[in-house]
């Protein structure tokens, strides 16, 4: 399992880099109110755009197809003039033919609105005496391509018209119409008459008709953004206001409620929350009350059944003292009897420290202590244990810098707690006994090679009465509370109790605590997550990988004394029984092997009164 990650002390967490920017990009982090705002503008603007354009389009068209109709009537007008003009010059020269043409032809093309039109007359047959004549410059017969010349040649009755684009003087494109149909006069000759209307006023009222509809648009856009705003606040303040409420009631506040106005969908959404709050109040309260009395009822049983216990024991202490005295099979009894009572007087005291923590009367009795003393003592503690089973305490003590203000007796406890928890489930191997201290925090790990834990086992086996496989008997008489009482005393002291493990190869605890109760800390001294090897004799770690910067704030005063803990001495403390390095082995067959680094930095919580271990509970 691996080790909490590490922060600065009582710091919060900020996201930098690629993290932020996901957060920016993505829309489903922005606010409703915001989202609702962006969909109805862009869908307004892709909506007026669509109507824009259609709207653009169809006038379009009709100023063109309104253009063109009044086009080929006025096409039909002069060549019914022109052809008029030409039957009165049958029989003339063709000097007078040459002006006759190209006076018509001016006039003509002084028609229709100035230079709107321009006309331009074509002889048909070559060899004729009339010579091509525009009312313009020649240009207007470069217009003339071969394709409308072959629609006039292939419907001479008819009038032929195409789309150009013509520059005006500014050098500017602007479009026209080319229109072409032939004159034959009997006697005059053949000739292909074409004219070029300017499409430039409405070309220019289309303009103005789309300046018109994107004004409109943009006016019309901001009146739907200014609804979109008003309506978005009308549906996210009631949910606002919802979300504070269930922030308060999260921050412990149940009686807060949210204001209810209305009788729409939003009011049953509010009278739904307040209702739910109010289940959730009673409920609390329920489960609170029904707590109460269960704490009281396990203290009041453990309290009152103290007193039949002592008369139990003293019966059975005078059966055991007598057993040589009874049958062969009643001593068998009165030993399985005295075993019993030992161990029901072990739960009755497990059971009330248990109580005393649920109903927060545990108070601190904080000295400063050696922890490499204490691990001594609680070594001397499980000595015949150890021997009994053949179990091999491989010790390995700092021998510097141990020393913190800690209860003696609490730490004590927990110490012969998991001495005692690997000695019994370390299959009658060596059980690896390792201290180590930094600037702001000591640990003790306790490393056996038995049956070994899992990952989700590691989660679960400081919770009380848990055991990892129930069919595993008890050979010690545990009662499945020694590890979660362990870990209410680690988390007193503002530390950590953890474990970690692998099936069939072993499992390691590690106790973290500070130089001072709830003092700040980023990281234990000891690796969590360690080798199984037993033959890399040495390859353990006393200090971790890695650097870690140390602020001048965060270093402990301990009790006005020098800021050196190990550069001092301390006469009240028998430092003859701490070896300054190296082991202590019982029983005397060797010496055990250490276990490997880690896998990675054991780094824990940001701060050790700010979150808890990651793990509180039971047995294995």
């Amino acid at each position: 399992m691996s080790s909490p990650a590490s922060g600065p002390a009582g710091g919060t967490t900020q996201e930098t880099g690629p993290a932020l920017r996901s957060r920016t990009v993505d829309p489903r982090t922005w606010p409703l109110a915001l989202r609702v705002v962006l969909v109805t503008t862009l869908l307004s603007i892709v909506a007026m755009l669509a109507v824009g354009a259609y709207l653009s389009s169809v006038i379009a068209d009709g100023l063109y197809e309104q253009r063109r109709d009044r086009v080929l009537e006025e096409t039909v007008e002069v060549r019914r003039d022109l052809t008029d003009n030409l039957t009165q010059l049958s029989g003339a020269t063709t000097t007078q033919r040459q002006d006759a043409v190209n006076a018509f032809v001016q006039s003509a093309g002084g028609q229709g609105g100035g230079d709107r039109r321009e006309v331009a007359l074509v002889p048909v047959e070559t060899s004729g005496t009339v010579f091509p004549v525009a009312s313009s410059d020649r240009t207007l017969l470069e217009e003339v391509d071969d394709e409308l010349a072959a629609a006039v040649a292939a419907s001479p009755d008819s009038v032929s018209w195409q789309s150009i684009g013509r520059e005006d003087p500014e050098g500017n494109s602007v479009p026209a119409l080319l229109v072409g149909t032939r004159v034959m006069v009997p006697g005059v000759g053949s000739y292909n008459l074409y004219l070029v209307y300017s499409l430039q006023e409405e070309q220019q009222t289309l303009a103005f008709v789309q300046r018109v509809i994107l004004g409109g648009g943009g006016v019309l856009l901001a009146l739907i953004v200014g609804i979109a705003i008003v309506v978005a606040r009308l549906v996210t303040t009631p949910l606002k206001h919802a979300a504070h409420a269930a922030e308060r009631i999260a921050g412990g506040d149940l009686d807060s409620r949210v204001e209810v106005s209305g009788a729409d969908e939003l009011a049953r959404v509010g009278e739904s929350f307040n209702d739910m709050a109010r289940s959730l109040a009673q409920k609390v309260d329920d489960l609170t009350e029904l707590s109460r009395v269960q704490q009281r009822f396990v203290s009041d049983v453990s309290h009152e059944l103290r007193t039949p216990l002592t008369t139990i024991r003293m019966a059975s202490s005078v059966l055991d003292g007598r057993r040589d005295e009874l049958p062969g099979e009643l001593q068998r009894t009165s030993e399985l009897l005295s075993t019993q009572v030992q161990r029901f007087e072990v739960l009755l005291t497990d059971l009330l420290e248990i109580s005393r923590y649920d109903a927060g009367a545990v108070e601190l009795e904080a000295h400063r202590e050696d922890l490499d003393a204490l691990v001594v003592r609680a070594i001397d503690d499980v000595r015949p244990l150890a021997g009994a089973r053949g179990c091999l305490l491989d010790v390995h003590l700092s021998g510097r810098g141990m020393h913190a203000v800690v209860d003696a007796r609490r730490i004590d406890r927990i110490l012969r707690n998991l001495l005692t928890n690997a000695i019994e489930h370390g299959a009658n191997g060596p059980v690896l006994v390792q201290t180590a201290s930094q600037e702001d925090a000591l640990a003790v790990v306790v490393q056996d090679y038995g049956h070994g834990i899992s990952p989700e086992a590691a989660m679960r086996v400081f919770d009380r009465f848990w055991r990892a496989d129930p069919s595993r008997a008890r050979t010690l008489g545990g009662t499945g509370l020694g590890l979660s009482i362990s870990a209410e005393d680690a988390r007193l002291h503002g530390g950590w109790l953890q474990a970690w493990g692998q099936e069939g190869r072993g499992a390691v605890f590690r106790l973290t605590v500070p130089r001072r109760p709830g003092g700040d800390f980023l990281r234990s001294p000891l690796r969590l997550e360690r080798s199984f090897d037993r033959d890399a004799v040495g390859t353990y770690s006393v200090t971790p990988t890695g650097e870690i910067p140390i602020a001048p704030g965060l270093l402990p005063d301990l009790s006005g004394s020098s800021a050196d803990p190990e550069a001092e001495s301390d006469p009240g403390s028998d430092q003859s029984t701490v070896p300054g390095s190296g082991q202590i082995t019982v029983p005397g067959s060797g010496l055990g092997t250490g276990p490997g680094p880690g896998r990675d930095l054991d780094r824990g919580p940001r701060s050790a009164r700010d979150q808890e271990p990651p793990m509180t509970g039971g047995s294995r």
